[in-house]
C-alpha cells in the first residue's frame, strides 16, 4: 500500500483511469480502480489484471467520486472503466451544491 497525501496523482494497473487525490483524512486506506490497487504515475506497464465484476461502471473525466464519510475525494483526470474504490466501499460522484438564488 503507498502513502496517500493530498495532490497525489495516481493511475489504475488495469484500465485507462487517472485520478488526482483532492483529499484524504484518513492514512490506512487503500485506494483502487477496477478492484486493484491504484499505483503512483511514475509506475511503468500494466499489471494485466481483469476488472472485477463488482468493481464495473467506469469513471468520467472531470467528475469528482467520494465515499459515505467523504473521508476520501479523487478527481478523475482520464477515464477509464474500472470503477473507484477505497477498501471495499466504491466511490460515489459527488453531489454538486446548488447555489444560492439572487432574488
Amino acid at each position: 500500500m503507498i502513502q496517500i497525501k493530498p495532490g497525489m496523482r495516481l493511475k489504475s494497473a488495469i484500465c485507462a483511469t487517472e485520478v488526482m487525490l483532492v483529499k484524504a483524512t484518513i492514512a490506512d486506506v487503500e485506494l483502487c480502480c477496477g478492484g486493484q490497487p491504484l499505483v503512483e504515475m511514475t509506475t511503468e506497464g500494466n499489471s494485466g489484471g481483469a476488472i472485477s465484476a463488482e468493481f464495473t461502471g467506469g469513471t468520467q473525466v472531470g467528475k469528482r467520486y467520494v465515499n459515505q464519510a467523504e473521508t476520501v475525494e479523487l478527481l478523475c483526470t482520464k477515464a477509464g472503466e474500472g470503477a473507484l474504490s477505497a477498501g471495499d466501499e466504491v466511490l460515489g460522484l459527488k453531489e454538486s451544491k446548488a447555489l444560492p438564488s439572487s432574488d
